[in-house]
């Protein structure tokens, strides 16, 4: 399967580089654009469990990385859950 990163600037201007075992983030993402922290967190989940999910369908297991990396999100999203309208910027894949 095809694996991604993206790299995320925070609310924070800080950044991260999360990963995908499948392509399908570019379906939910556009480099560039900003997203609601809220959206970005759906987003996230909606994504990264399709790419686990065919991850499973191809190995016969769910993705660990792809599960990690969405807790790690969530948990990330709960610094910023304070601020008034936090966002999140896609800023690039890299393939």
């Amino acid at each position: 399967m095809p694996e991604i990163h993206f790299q995320i600037e925070l609310p924070d201007g800080s950044q991260a580089t999360c990963y995908s075992p499948s392509l399908i983030v570019k379906e939910y993402f556009t480099p560039g654009d900003e997203y609601g922290l809220a959206d970005f967190i759906e987003r996230s989940r909606t994504a990264l469990n399709i790419a686990s999910d065919r991850v499973r369908a191809k190995y016969g297991s769910p993705c660990g990385l792809a599960l990690g990396q969405l807790a790690e999100i969530e948990a990330m999203a709960e610094q910023y859950s304070e601020l008034e309208e936090p966002k999140v910027r896609l800023l690039r894949f890299i393939e």
